[in-house]
């Protein structure tokens, strides 16, 4: 094996040296860093939040963890620094249309100043209107005009009266109303004794009777007219003490508030409401005429009142707000993002008023800067939906669902619409951005701005420089114990194994602080005074072993020959292959047999897991590239005449990928060539058409789960993995593989052309075309090219002899 390419242990791990890093322990770095290796979207952030023109909101792509919700708000923070304050709405009863509250807008930090003195003036007015309506000029005045009433009601009765004396009739009192009756000195006369009169007596008594009851019926016709009269007194007195009692008031608050007109307006429309409806301040007493609700005892009891009509509801107020807005909204409901209307019970029924309108997250956010989570923002329903209208339509109309959609027809608020300008980032994948950029016409008007994040980056001197400023940012933010310069040098290559490429850093800031805080506890739980490479190491090999039940429980059965993979011997047809498993983060690789057998046939190579639609297309591509690559190097002057199965064995669940493939062409040519490979390699990578091995993924836990199994057994010295040579640069293996190369007990080859790679697994040559385009005796190339050319022979004389046959 030595006379093969093999790479060594220097070349399968890329160290980071703590002597560069130019630092003994994090403490000495001073410099902090929120963002690492985001130029692109960084860029893209700032000119969307400072471009002015609409539709220029911005959507940040990326994987999770990449700590972009964090960026994009400490972008947003730092402009709304430089930010104007943007204003407060207040909503106010609409007196004219109650179901249409009005939204005012005023400069920020007013909002709640109004609606603490419109509170205080609803206090002093019912002091002042308390005072007014219980004083002693009010109640001489209104006593005035009940005596008047009265004694004009008591001068026609009295002439009644008289009339009747002057006809000797009496008038009586009944419970069915006034009646007369005759009279003499003694008294109302008896029936008996009107009967006795004469028919004349009779009849002129009826006549006086007839001519009092009609005085009476004018009497009764006039009173309820002046009682109206009274009334009306009374309500005009009542306007002018109200008026009297709050004028003062009312034009100290128009003083304060004269430059905004809609408030004086409504300041206005107080006073007259309060003018108008002054006679419901009045305590009730029999007989005075009221036709409004006892509501001022009632204001604070959680109904509706009189006075609760003129509060102000404050739905953004800004008088803490320092620059503009920046909010991000972690639930974004319907109701959350738009605003609601609230509704409370009383006397058996739902009702609302202006004062339950609750603002959303766009009123909070408007005049600055709005973060939502697209993933959220999409599973709630119609959030989406009154997403876009907002912005299309430039303004927040707060309505239900069920108004939206026009599933209910009951009556409610619909508040005045209040005009937005913010800006929006959306957070989520580059699945959803795709996604919808594909399937929403209107995503594209709506979000021009296109901030993608890099997953990962170059790892040079001025980035390692960058990563440990990082890890001291987030080290600081945690406060966590301090690293050395070895834990940080641990760190780094930590990331470039998680980015699978001794050449790159992974930017996924999740990962990175999840093993800052646990290499943390390792070093506490050891009383390190710093957290050093061990404790880090600690933390690594924590994670693996919390994740790893399913690797332990597969590598056992393959230990107890249940899944068979063998690692030493040979056998034709038969080779290992290598899987990568990914549970979540955490992924291991796999060995698995593939197995291989031909026969006469027409120049099919039958993948089985297609075959039972277990294979994935592109695993079905690979396998089909295998028989490009036999016809164009063996078929170019006699048919393929073989028909060939390819299978992975004791494979219970779908198979997809082509990594696999320069390894089922191993196999193939083996059983071509009936030579057998050697079980103690493994082998991983693609192959093209022409035989050139291509570059996989996983390489790093595709080496590491061969070597597990071949390490539980024993290491002979055989051993090893096949791998691309494109894969060399993605090397990060563990300290153990590496250990074993070294001491020569385990070995990996980069190849670069299957023909490599059939010497390593057979050490037999694979042999190179002459000019006559035949290979030298012996080579696994002209043993597979005479089979062939047999198969073909022998198929052609079948088909000879079963002609002759029918004949």
């Amino acid at each position: 094996m030595a006379a093969f390419n093999e790479l060594k242990s220097r070349e399968l791990f890329q160290k980071c040296d703590p002597d560069q890093l130019g630092f003994e322990s994090t403490d000495e770095i001073k410099e902090t860093v929120s963002i690492f290796g985001q130029a692109r979207a960084s860029e893209a952030i700032d000119f969307g939040m400072n471009i002015a023109y609409p539709g220029y909101n911005i959507f940040v792509l990326g994987p999770s963890g990449m700590g972009k919700r964090e960026i994009v708000q400490n972008f947003f923070k730092e402009k709304a620094k430089t930010d104007p304050t943007p204003s407060d709405w207040i909503y106010v009863n609409n007196f004219e249309n109650a179901d249409k509250p009005e939204a005012i807008e005023l400069p920020p930090g007013l909002g709640s100043q109004y609606q603490q003195d419109i509170n205080n003036l609803i206090d002093e007015m019912q002091t002042a209107l308390s005072a007014a309506f219980e004083s002693e000029e009010y109640q001489n005045r209104r006593q005035t005009v009940f005596e008047s009433f009265k004694e004009k009601q008591s001068e026609l009765f009295t002439q009644l009266q008289e009339n009747a004396n002057k006809n000797d009739l009496a008038m009586i009192k009944t419970p069915s109303g006034i009646a007369f009756a005759p009279k003499d000195a003694e008294g109302v006369l008896t029936a008996d004794e009107v009967n006795k009169l004469s028919d004349d007596d009779r009849e002129e008594i009826q006549q006086n009777i007839e001519g009092l009851q009609e005085q009476l019926q004018k009497i009764l016709q006039q009173v309820p007219i002046w009682q109206r009269e009274a009334q009306e007194e009374i309500r005009d007195l009542n306007k002018e003490m109200a008026n009297f009692a709050i004028g003062g008031l009312i034009n100290e608050i128009i003083e304060k508030y004269k430059e905004h007109i809609e408030i004086v307006e409504h300041v206005e429309q107080t006073q007259d409401q309060v003018v108008e409806n002054a006679d419901a301040f009045l305590s009730r007493t029999d007989g005075e005429p009221s036709s409004f609700l006892e509501a001022v005892s009632q204001h604070g009891s959680g109904q509706t009142s009189l006075m609760d009509q003129f509060q102000v509801n404050v739905i953004v107020d800004n008088k803490d707000l320092q620059g503009a807005p920046v909010v991000f909204e972690n639930n974004p409901t319907y109701a959350n993002l738009i605003g609601r209307v609230e509704h409370y019970a009383q006397m058996g029924t739902l009702r609302t008023d202006f004062r339950m309108i609750k603002p959303g997250a766009m009123h909070k956010a408007n005049g600055g800067y709005l973060v939502l989570d697209a993933r959220k923002l999409l599973s709630q329903p119609y959030s989406w939906d009154g997403l876009k209208r907002a912005l299309q339509s430039k303004e927040i109309e707060i309505e239900s669902i069920e108004q939206a959609l026009s599933l209910i027809s009951t009556v409610s608020l619909r508040p005045e619409p209040i005009p937005i300008n913010l800006k929006i980032a959306l957070v989520g994948d580059r699945l959803l951005y795709y996604f919808l950029l594909q399937h929403d016409p209107e995503f594209s008007d709506l979000f021009k701005v296109e901030a993608d994040f890099e997953t990962e980056i170059e790892w040079n001197r001025e980035n390692q420089d960058l990563y440990a400023k990082l890890i001291a940012s987030i080290i600081e933010k945690e406060s966590t114990k301090p690293f050395n310069n070895t834990a940080v040098a641990r760190l780094i290559e930590q990331s470039a194994r998680l980015a699978n490429d001794t050449e790159r850093l992974k930017t996924k800031l999740q990962d990175l602080h999840e093993l800052i805080v646990e290499s943390d506890y390792w070093a506490k739980k050891n009383e390190h005074p710093q957290v050093t490479d061990n404790d880090v190491q600690k933390a690594i090999d924590s994670q693996l072993k919390r994740a790893d039940r399913l690797r332990e429980k597969i590598q056992e059965s393959i230990l107890r020959d249940i899944n068979l993979i063998s690692t030493e011997g040979e056998a034709i047809g038969q080779i290992n292959g290598l899987s990568v498993y990914a549970l979540g983060s955490f992924m291991f690789g796999k060995p698995t047999r593939i197995t291989s057998q031909v026969s006469l046939g027409k120049g099919q190579v039958i993948d089985i897991e297609r075959e039972v639609e277990m294979g994935g297309p592109i695993h079905s591509k690979g396998v089909l590239i295998l028989a490009g690559f036999l016809r164009g190097r063996y078929a170019q002057e006699t048919p393929l005449s073989l028909s060939a199965s390819l299978v992975f064995e004791q494979s219970y669940g779908g198979v997809d990928g082509d990594s696999a493939s320069s390894t089922e062409l191993y196999a193939l040519m083996s059983s071509i060539a009936e030579v057998p490979i050697k079980q103690s390699l493994a082998v991983t990578g693609s192959v093209n058409q022409f035989g050139q091995v291509q570059a996989i993924g996983g390489v790093n836990e595709k080496i590491e789960g061969f070597f597990d199994i071949c390490s539980k057994r024993g290491l002979t010295g055989d051993q090893g993995v096949i791998i691309p040579k494109a894969n060399v640069k993605h090397l990060m293996l563990r300290q153990d593989v590496i250990d074993a190369v070294e001491e020569g007990k385990f070995h990996i080859y980069p190849v670069e052309h299957v023909d490599e790679g059939i010497e390593i697994l057979t050490g037999l040559p694979a042999g190179s075309k002459d000019e006559r385009g035949n290979y030298p005796e012996g080579t696994i190339n002209a043993l597979v090219k005479d089979r062939l050319e047999g198969m073909a022979a022998r198929l052609t004389q079948f088909g000879k002899d079963k002609g002759e046959n029918s004949d």
